[in-house]
């Protein structure tokens, strides 16, 4: 992008402002579906600011613009932002006052703030305009200015929706809204409009590839007792399409009839998610309609894996492991020989994972961190910084596939040579934490916050600890970020149900030294009933080698170390049969027990 462009967009953005009688204007990273990741034509925040990074909200008041985004994104915040006009704004910093306070203390009261309603939530919307009623500030959700200022706006994506077969869906489409329609109706709901892409993907079991990284179809979906409707672009129809629609008595309408549908809907209520359904549904919606707001049943039903899904995911995790013990075993040798960038182990992946017919993508930039790099939690190596890897320190690895039958996610930390002994501890902790919460036996109803002490112990007695959460759910050929469930401090009491996914990914990071993270995709399983109840267990679904050569053991404890044993057991029996030769005996070298 070129950056000496951002001060006339600012420009514009505040001619538009005066002409609707505007104090400021906040742009958020958002979707109107509340997406991770966004298709180009709803990257407002990015055109304007020139910031690409995937979190982050630009101000622009009459004069001046400001951009706050977390720790992940300062240092390339300050590089992209310099010479734009555009202040960063370290969000989280305890210097930094959020986007209301800022407001609140620069502009006069009676000024008015404008923000889309159609990319911002309803309880982000709802919560704004309480804090800046305190200063006599007013909200106005109805501006689309980018619709106006931005020229050559690209289009939302016309690519064809595809149909997810049954035998690897596993569960019919009017199974699942059968489902769907009960637990409405034990909620008093006569309807809800389904706002959440990967939600919409999974009840009709279609996928797209509309969006980077998550195979999505841009649409909403509008589910009542009777009948349900897909709003989806016509361009994105085919007749098999259509008629798979059909046979679940699916209607389909123009994506952007949605607001013509909620002002004609003619039931008594409507459930919406306040978090994740933007503001303009509530100011299209028919009043005589009472909106009932609760978190969307489909979550979980999506959330809970059925056996075809988990037979998926296996199939899935077979073909990232083939590939992972092929990218481990041509590492070292490349350092070895010099040139190699964190880039390159990106493609060198790519490629190897390319070799399965499953193989669709990635379901996330790969994270390829050599060295103090790596203390950047999210860092992603681009063309101007792509560090080249020495045979010393470690390499952190986070990455991840999609594949038809299943998406992974997985992380290593690889010695590419010596290593110090705060090294190595460090490294000996966090895989501590790691196998403590993979071994953790829990009653059913548990939820991640009560879980995740166990990852972090080892930590915390050492004084260290580690920011981001623990664990995520991991959807089945969709949003590698799937909740409702989580593993995290903060408290999240959405239950690990059996079925679910979550990674288990503590870390540690230190500051221009080095980083250390170790992931597994987990499968949550009834273990055992007793006289207390249904107990859990979690069995790790990624097969790939953990390195052992930088465990300092007597730091492990022998129950962890038997569980490596045998995690390493299962590895190589599962993988074996797949590798031949060199890899094949680098996979065993990798695997013998300490």
């Amino acid at each position: 992008m070129n950056i000496t462009q951002i001060p006339a967009r600012i420009e514009a953005l505040r001619g538009y402002m005066r002409e609707n009688s505007l104090a400021a204007f906040i742009v958020v990273s958002s979707d109107s579906h509340s997406s991770e990741y966004v298709a180009d034509c709803w990257k407002s925040r990015e055109w304007l600011s020139g910031f690409d990074g995937s979190a982050g909200t630009a101000v622009v008041t009459l004069d001046d613009a400001r951009l706050w985004t977390d720790s992940r994104y300062w240092l390339a915040a300050e590089k992209s932002l310099a010479g734009t006009g555009f202040s960063l704004m370290k969000d989280g910093a305890n210097d930094t006052p959020s986007i209301t306070e800022w407001l609140c203390s620069v502009l006069e009261q009676g000024g008015v703030i404008g923000v889309d309603g159609t990319v911002c939530s309803i309880a982000e919307t709802k919560d704004w305009a309480a804090e800046l009623s305190t200063h006599g500030l007013h909200l106005d959700a109805s501006h689309t200015p980018f619709d106006v200022i931005w020229q050559g706006r690209p289009s939302i994506p016309t690519d064809k929706a595809v149909i997810m077969p049954l035998e690897t869906a596993g569960e019919s489409v009017l199974s699942k809204l059968c489902c769907l329609r009960e637990l409405l109706a034990d909620k008093g709901a006569a309807g809800m409009l389904v706002t959440m892409l990967d939600e919409v993907a999974w009840l009709t079991n279609l996928r797209g590839n509309d969006v980077a990284y998550n195979p999505v179809v841009v649409s909403y979906m509008l589910v009542t007792a009777t009948d349900a409707t897909l709003f989806i672009l016509p361009q994105k129809l085919t007749p098999a399409v259509v008629a798979h629609l059909a046979e679940s008595n699916i209607t389909t309408a123009d994506y952007n009839d949605v607001w013509a549908a909620l002002a004609a809907y003619s039931g008594d209520t409507i459930l919406l998610q306040p978090t994740r359904c933007n503001r303009a549904v509530i100011e299209y919606l028919n009043p005589a309609c009472r909106p009932i707001f609760a978190d969307s049943p489909v979550a979980i039903m999506k959330a809970v894996k059925n056996d075809v899904e988990i037979s998926g995911f296996k199939k899935a995790m077979l073909a990232e492991g083939v590939a992972m013990v092929k990218l481990l075993h041509w590492l070292k040798p490349a350092v070895e020989r010099g040139g190699v960038t964190e880039l390159d182990v990106d493609k060198q992946l790519t490629k190897f994972r390319s070799e399965n017919s499953c193989f669709t993508g990635l379901s996330f930039a790969t994270i390829a961190a050599y060295g103090p790099n790596a203390a950047i939690v999210h860092y992603e190596p681009t063309e101007k910084d792509n560090a080249l890897l020495q045979l010393r320190g470690f390499l952190l690895l986070d990455c991840g596939g999609q594949y038809t039958c299943g998406t992974t996610d997985i992380t290593r930390t690889i010695p590419l040579g010596p290593l110090s002994e705060e090294e190595r501890r460090s490294y000996t902790l966090v895989l501590r934490g790691h196998i403590s919460l993979a071994m953790a036996k829990f009653p059913l109803g548990t939820c991640g916050t009560q879980l995740d002490v166990l990852a972090r112990q080892w930590l915390w007695q050492e004084g260290e600890n580690y920011l981001h959460g623990t664990g995520h759910g991991v959807g089945h050929f969709l949003n590698v970020h799937e909740g409702p469930h989580q593993i995290r401090m903060n408290n999240m009491p959405a239950p690990l149900l059996p079925g679910v996914t979550v990674t288990n990914e503590p870390g540690l990071y230190k500051a221009g030294r080095y980083g250390i993270r170790i992931e597994n995709t987990m499968l949550v399983k009834q273990h055992t009933e007793t006289e207390f109840g249904i107990f859990c267990a979690m069995e790790p679904l990624t097969l790939c080698p953990i390195d052992t050569t930088a465990i300092i053991p007597s730091l492990l404890g022998a129950d962890a170390i038997a569980y490596l044993n045998e995690y390493h057991r299962n590895v190589y029996d599962t993988l074996a049969p797949h590798l031949s030769g060199e890899c094949l005996e680098f996979l065993k070298e990798a695997c013998k027990p300490i």
